[in-house]
């Protein structure tokens, strides 16, 4: 499909600065697949949309400070170089696939300085400014260094209009994030609360967990004219033995699955083949209009960029010309967008 279908014109105040207080007020839009009328309520009113037996499935992962900043010592007739570091795929006991600005700067073998006790070193430069970085540190020790030296990671949408700041260290986290490893929030989950969660228990639904260590690479754009054109990024996940029969006796039972964010169903469908099975590894499942989904029922999910692989997977979960439609009515009821902003809730019709 052309990329071009998935653009969108979204007024930049439309962008969200801060979340909603308290975070499960965001506003909700209702939104039914091949469906052009929709309804509006609140995050907190999701158990109401959802019945007993069903399946809530959250994303664990924990967000690490994983902005750095360092300098490339002088070398020949150069003189230092101050880089910006995005960490975002951890590969190996001392290694980081990262973003660099301004990439330029460096090449293999040069060292950058984050502290007297802290540097890396260039091993491989990629394209894009992705490099992977050897640290001298390995294990816990890098992850105690990286929590020294680093920042939150804010989406560049939000960081492009002011600096991350130490409400960012509990905003940009949901509240029951346990396994460290995420450069990016599983936004969908910030909207929930310890109240929200009681009464999602109240109504009988259940809850389970995946992992998928979400990476910056979420916010690359998509550069190429086609869908079938884009190289999607890897990211790591993990669904349990536990989780997977949770998913799988539900299922059976005739229950809905209602996945809290595009990384639970990525990771969901990532396990399924054709029915859920315990998982572990890298996934760059791609999911465009066409795909057929094997796992998944609903999703609460954020507003998306334009153009962007996550509108794509919305597109594909409800129908282009609905999310289209969908879209057009947030912005014009003024509905707030992007990590920080409200949500929608996307229900599949039943197969």
């Amino acid at each position: 499909m052309r990329v071009s279908e998935f653009d969108f014109s979204l007024p930049p105040d439309l962008i969200a600065l801060r979340p909603a207080i308290p975070r499960d007020s965001a506003r909700l839009l209702i939104v039914h697949e091949g469906s052009t009328t929709f309804e509006e309520a609140q995050v907190r009113d999701l158990p109401s949309f959802l019945r007993t037996g069903d399946v809530c499935v959250f994303n664990d992962t924990r967000v690490i400070p994983a902005q750095l900043f360092g300098v490339r010592r002088a070398r020949g007739d150069s003189a230092d170089a101050r880089v910006e570091v995005t960490l975002h795929k951890r590969d190996g006991a001392n290694r980081w696939a990262a973003f660099v600005k301004p990439a330029r700067k460096l090449a293999v073998a040069d060292v950058i300085h984050f502290a007297a006790d802290f540097t890396s070193v260039v091993e491989v430069k990629n394209e894009g400014g992705e490099l992977l970085l050897s640290f001298c540190v390995s294990g816990e020790a890098l992850d105690q260094a990286i929590a020294r030296h680093g920042v939150m990671p804010l989406p560049p949408y939000i960081a492009a209009k002011r600096e991350s700041d130490a409400r960012d260290q509990s905003d940009y986290q949901t509240i029951y994030a346990t396994r460290e490893g995420a450069v990016a929030a599983p936004t969908a989950g910030l909207h929930f609360t310890p109240g929200l969660l009681q009464a999602l228990d109240a109504r009988g639904v259940l809850r389970t967990n995946v992992t998928l260590h979400v990476g910056a690479g979420t916010f690359l754009p998509v550069k190429s004219d086609d869908t079938a054109d884009h190289v999607m990024h890897a990211e790591w996940g993990e669904l349990s033995q536990r989780a997977a029969q949770t998913i799988t006796s539900a299922r059976r039972s005739g229950q809905r699955i209602a996945c809290v964010g595009t990384t639970s169903l990525r990771t969901l469908e990532s396990a399924s083949n054709p029915d859920v099975q315990p998982w572990q590894g890298d996934t760059r499942i791609f999911i465009t209009p066409g795909y057929a989904f094997k796992s998944v029922d609903v999703l609460l999910t954020n507003f998306h960029l334009p153009k962007s692989t996550l509108f794509m997977l919305v597109s594909a979960f409800c129908g282009l010309e609905t999310m289209q439609v969908a879209y057009t009515y947030a912005i014009q009821r003024r509905f707030r967008f992007y990590s920080y902003g409200d949500a929608c809730l996307l229900l599949r019709t039943p197969r």
